[in-house]
């Protein structure tokens, strides 16, 4: 007799719900995550249900805190990025903005940085090695900007800081995997004054 349904999965989540997942490991609503996921809010509280049942959380919080990596993904520490071992090597700049096409427009055509990927609601440019980012953020034009700081080994780099008594916002996340296979993750903090910071790395998927 043929089995009906869906294979199980061989990962402890699906592709889907890694995106969510991640997602809200980044810290963002369910109202922006079913935006850039082409879903609807419905679809998102569903995956997040599944997510912490079958992680056995207790919510979205401890779901934040999860350090889990997908299988067959990255294998953190083998970064492609320009670091060094002091850290303070920036790898990345965010700035709000309220229309991304037009910003991406501004930035490419009139001022002429180097424009290298959009990404959803993301626009991302080269100033002369260090990574802007172009957020959109409806109805927020002032946000304070975040200063990413590129690492080698995100994971022990997260564990280092947190000795040293840094708080992180979430566990280290994947945030975009590149054609090439490549992947973005980074962890949240903030500095003393509660302003927002970041560590980053770019890896080779394993």
């Amino acid at each position: 007799m043929s089995r009906h349904g869906r294979p199980p999965h061989k990962d402890v989540l699906t592709p889907a719900e890694w995106r969510v997942a991640d997602a809200v490991r980044h810290g963002m609503s369910n109202a922006r995550i079913a935006r850039g996921q082409g879903m609807s809010r419905d679809a998102v509280k569903f995956h997040l249900s599944n997510i912490v049942g079958k992680l056995d959380l207790d919510g979205r919080d401890q779901l934040r805190r999860w350090p889990g990596r997908p299988k067959g993904g990255a294998t953190l520490g083998s970064d492609i990025m320009t670091s060094t071992e002091t850290f303070g090597a920036l790898g990345q700049i965010s700035r709000s903005v309220t229309d991304i096409a037009a910003a991406e427009a501004w930035w490419r055509d009139v001022l002429r940085v180097p424009h290298l990927y959009t990404f959803g609601d993301l626009a991302f440019f080269d100033c002369g090695g260090t990574r802007l980012m172009l957020s959109a953020e409806a109805g927020q034009k002032e946000q304070a900007n975040v200063l990413y700081f590129a690492v080698a080994d995100i994971s022990a780099s997260y564990e280092e800081l947190s000795q040293r008594g840094i708080v992180f916002l979430g566990a280290p996340h994947m945030i975009h995997r590149h054609e090439d296979g490549a992947e973005e993750w980074m962890a949240f903090f903030s500095d003393n004054e509660g302003r927002p910071l970041a560590i980053m790395s770019q890896v080779q998927a394993g």
